[in-house]
């Protein structure tokens, strides 16, 4: 996207050309952009530009963080939803918002105001445009499902509460791209499988609702590559626990889902797993280092990526990063991680600040 800019503003920094000031004020780190903005409105309405977001995106100066839901304590669960939540443990957890910086390798918590007790389980999260957004999972304490939407703005640290998604839907399958987030799949409040989806614009704070897919698609997994929204397997309703080989995908510019088959293994839960390996084909994170075979959730960080889970049911997490060279995925290395990032990651996103 070509940002836009408008620089008819005269004097943004006084005696330098509006060319460079804005150069000078694009090589802000973001955690300054809060106190920048209180200099006077011009630079506060530039700051707060969507524009200035692309422009600094293009010229390399945002970061690149991984952002996890993760237990706070530490526990050891499969990677199956299903195995998960009839686990008594499961009740006992309480997750939280984990960021990882990969340049400084600084781990911080974020809290969120409402949810106190702790975040609701299986909640997705995506990003885009530097903000992060929350939604859906079931309340920690009565296990109801929620429809409530958040948004945190990492330049001024604040959630904003949005407008509820439209209709009640539980593990399904989202992706963020160009200020917009997709959902689809998942079930409902009587755990009926769904083939709907709805696309959330961030900006108007808006929900529209999307042509359905071909087939319902519970405990699916989504993921934007390009400028299209991949639904990755999931099962129907009378067939719970049989994971489809198939994904759907829609093209954002045309608006038109399509099937493509054979792309994920028969019987295999793809939440948090699926990966983009070599020659553009889907695979698990699993499948790139045997030390995160359950439990595992991988983010792909463009130029790198970070993958946790643990080598069997019952051994520690761990976490491990590796480089990725002209698209391919590199030796990943094990992190030294404080104890109190180190719990069981249920998902994650990557956040470009």
């Amino acid at each position: 996207m070509e940002a836009q800019l408008d620089l008819n503003l005269t004097e943004l920094i006084p005696g330098l050309p509006d060319e460079i000031a804005l150069e000078c004020l694009t090589r802000l780190h973001y955690t300054a952009f809060d106190i920048a903005s209180r200099v006077c409105q011009r630079w506060r309405n530039l700051l707060q530009d969507r524009e200035f977001y692309y422009h600094r995106k293009k010229y390399g100066f945002t970061r690149k963080f991984a952002c996890l839901v993760q237990s706070i304590q530490v526990q050891n669960l499969t990677n199956s939803e299903t195995e998960v939540i009839s686990s008594k443990q499961e009740k006992q957890l309480k997750y939280g918002l984990s960021v990882y910086d990969p340049i400084t390798r600084i781990w911080e918590h974020i809290s969120v105001p409402k949810f106190v007790n702790g975040l609701p389980l299986f909640c997705q999260v995506a990003s885009t445009e530097g903000k992060l957004i929350i939604m859906g999972g079931w309340d920690p304490t009565s296990w109801e499902p929620l429809r409530d939407v958040f948004v945190y703005e990492f330049t001024t640290r604040r959630w904003t509460h949005r407008v509820d998604m439209p209709s009640t839907r539980s593990l399904f399958a989202v992706g963020a791209y160009n200020g917009k987030v997709y959902v689809a799949g998942g079930h409902d409040e009587n755990k009926n499988a769904l083939k709907s989806a709805w696309v959330y614009d961030v900006i108007t704070d808006e929900w529209t609702e999307l042509t359905q897919m071909s087939e319902e698609r519970d405990e699916c997994e989504g993921m934007v590559i390009g400028s299209e929204f991949w639904v990755v397997s999931g099962f129907e309703t009378d067939n719970q626990g049989r994971f489809k080989n198939s994904a759907e995908v829609f093209d954002i510019a045309c608006g038109i889902w399509r099937r493509v088959d054979e792309v994920w293994g028969v019987s295999r839960c793809p939440r948090s797993c699926v990966a983009v390996g070599q020659n553009g084909k889907l695979v698990s994170w699993n499948e790139v280092e045997p030390a995160v075979q359950v439990g595992t959730c991988g983010v792909d960080l463009e130029d790198r990526v970070l993958v946790t889970g643990s080598t069997y049911q019952g051994a520690p997490q761990a976490v491990f990063v590796g480089n990725k060279i002209k698209g391919q995925i590199g030796k990943l290395v094990k992190m030294d991680v404080p104890d109190e990032f180190s719990g069981f990651v249920q998902s994650g996103c990557l956040v470009d600040i």
